[in-house]
């Protein structure tokens, strides 16, 4: 468990699923409001969440190196944030999700939750390379990134549930750059 703060980060687990669909949704409809079409943030999105996350983290991958890794964040027992990371082919980490509760943003806990995600993958992939995609039109989260070191690698075009594709780019964090957030603890595994 790595605590900073009012922040804790630990490990997650399915018994998160509920929480992190309810959350994820939620942020999708706050941040992506006038980016995605409404039909992309509708009615079914919770339950559409709640089934991807079960999914997720009721699945078998294998070898440990290749399960991705469910990061969760909390203030006062309450999720207020988490992040996905999942194992690529070529040997890359992609961050596949990283929300922060709406009404919470610019508080810290997503540069909290990015530093464990580099602490993670300096230690459990070394030498990985750090991604994630990002919409064209999220520029918060686009300034975010670049203020973390993550570099524009290149754009293309991100295909979303509803069949929606939309612009968007790709940014990274050398392996160098990855290292430099670690140095902390890793979060302590309760999810067992």
């Amino acid at each position: 468990m790595i605590s900073s703060g009012q922040t804790v980060i630990r490990r997650g687990g399915v018994q998160d699923a509920e929480s992190i669909a309810e959350l994820h949704a939620h942020s999708w409809r706050t941040t992506y409001q006038g980016i995605v079409p409404e039909e992309g943030l509708g009615d079914g999105m919770v339950a559409q969440r709640r089934e991807l996350w079960k999914l997720r983290l009721e699945a078998d991958y294998g070898e440990p190196g290749n399960a991705p890794e469910l990061l969760v964040a909390e203030r006062a027992g309450a999720m207020v944030g988490f992040i996905y990371l999942v194992p690529q082919p070529d040997g890359g980490v992609l961050i596949d999700n990283l929300h922060v509760r709406p009404g919470l943003n610019g508080g810290g806990i997503g540069r909290e939750l990015l530093a464990a995600a580099r602490t993670h993958v300096a230690e459990r992939h070394p030498g990985a390379e750090l991604s994630l995609e990002v919409l064209r039109d999220n520029t918060r989260a686009i300034a975010f990134y670049e203020r973390e070191g993550a570099e524009r690698v290149r754009a293309q075009e991100g295909e979303f549930p509803g069949g929606f594709l939309l612009p968007e780019y790709v940014y990274a964090w050398p392996a160098a750059r990855v290292a430099v957030g670690s140095g902390r603890p890793e979060p302590t595994d309760r999810s067992k």
